[in-house]
């Protein structure tokens, strides 16, 4: 094992009330009557955690703190450039009624992780870092991990300046600027320029790996890819009455067989670590009295494997063409998103599983199979995320839930993470 020295347990302890007493200060910030979170992309709620956080940054951690042209929040010690840094962070953002952990947690532990360095007189040699990305979650304005992409020149401003929030039609230059940022002036030097040494995220599980084997704590070692499809499925839309079984082409029928072959692929022994979901459809007339005539739906498809998600496709295909000629029915297929997985960082993930190994946890290694910021920022450095258990692998709805223990488990184990790597990477 690398560096052994540093890989002893270290005797500066995280607060693990004082971070637990921020996230339910920051919980209470957009929480509705269900007690869910709406703390979309430019709500107001979305503003008041901004705020809550600058106060947070610079009055209680005396940090010097940037919004930049894409509202980006990003917290450092004053006349400390970000050359060569270790940053920690994620999101504030929620979707509508989620949960008070997802992207909060991985914020404030990284501020729990810069005031108990900073109490306790550490002094690394890489400057140390904080971020809040933007409009990490799929929100009105039709874009997820909106901060991060732009960083690492996925959207360029042109793009950008096209979008506008589907409720209210305001324009996504118009809700940034609200927030701190400046679409105008994208783009900026890249992040690359600041030349940062690792990016480190901890997010919950979302799902209930950890959970069912009751531990704590996971290095990621890849986001997952993913593929998503939007398919057409057009018969003949007629008297519901009248038309007798042999004179229907029945487009529901048709797509609840593709909703049902999906579920058939994904259940294959073969394809374990594959999840396949309709999670969309759309009936046309959609009427009681009508046969449907058009179903709209969407396939979502992840997998850490191409060959895996190569041959669910050619059993999708191949599941298509049948219903197809059972049902004398048509179904186009658009493909709307084929985003590759992205593997993290080695030496990172080893940093992660050797300060979980010093804390007494097992070296546990998952793949994520939800999006993150992590796999935009891979591209710009080394980046790198730990899990944290979900009871129950509950998220993205108001029971989402960790226990305090192992929310400050899991601090301890990045923190000491940040020291390893602090000695492990090259200035």
């Amino acid at each position: 094992m690398a560096d052994n020295a540093a890989a002893k347990k270290t005797s500066y302890r995280i607060n693990a009330s004082r971070l637990l007493d921020r996230l339910t200060a920051l919980r209470q910030l957009g929480r509705n009557a269900a007690g869910g979170i709406d703390r979309q992309l430019g709500s107001p709620a979305d503003s008041e955690a901004r705020k809550w956080l600058l106060d947070c940054w610079q009055k209680e951690l005396g940090l010097q703190v940037e919004c930049d042209a894409i509202a980006n929040l990003w917290g450092s010690l004053p006349d400390q450039p970000l050359q060569k840094a270790i940053v920690l962070g994620s999101h504030h953002d929620t979707v509508p009624s989620g949960g008070w952990l997802d992207g909060a947690l991985g914020v404030l532990m990284a501020t729990e992780i810069f005031q108990t360095l900073r109490e306790n007189g550490v002094k690394l040699r890489h400057p140390l870092g904080i971020v809040s990305f933007t409009g990490e979650e799929p929100n009105s304005f039709g874009v997820s991990t909106l901060g991060t992409k732009v960083l690492s020149r996925r959207l360029e401003r042109a793009a950008l300046e096209k979008l506008k929030d589907s409720r209210t039609g305001e324009s996504l230059a118009t809700a940034v600027t609200r927030l701190g940022g400046n679409i105008a002036a994208i783009p900026e030097p890249p992040l690359g320029s600041k030349d940062i040494a690792a990016f480190l995220e901890c997010h919950i599980e979302q799902g209930r790996r950890l959970f069912d084997v009751g531990e704590a704590v996971a290095a990621v070692t890849c986001i997952t890819g993913i593929y998503r499809e939007i398919i057409t499925v057009r018969g003949d839309a007629n008297h519901a009455g009248t038309t007798l079984p042999a004179h229907r082409r029945d487009a529901l029928a048709g797509a609840a067989e593709v909703v049902l072959a999906v579920e058939h692929i994904m259940r294959q022994p073969e394809m374990e670590g594959l999840t396949a979901t309709v999670g969309h459809l759309e009936v046309q007339p959609n009427a009681s009295n009508i046969i449907p005539g058009q179903v709209l739906l969407t396939l979502d498809l992840r997998t850490a494997q191409p060959a895996r998600r190569q041959l669910a496709l050619e059993r999708f295909t191949a599941a298509i063409e049948g219903i197809k000629a059972r049902r004398g029915i048509c179904i186009d297929r658009r493909l709307d998103l084929n985003q590759p997985e992205m593997p993290l960082d080695e030496t990172l993930i080893t940093a992660l599983e050797d300060s979980m190994a010093a804390n007494g946890h097992p070296r546990r290694r998952l793949v994520s199979m939800a999006g993150h910021d992590a796999a935009n920022m891979a591209r710009l450095t080394k980046s790198a995320m730990l899990f944290v258990q979900s009871i129950d692998g509950r998220s993205h709805c108001p029971q989402e839930d960790t226990n305090g223990v192992e929310i400050a488990q899991a601090a301890q184990v990045l923190l000491d993470a940040v020291l390893l790597l602090d000695r492990r990477l090259s200035l």
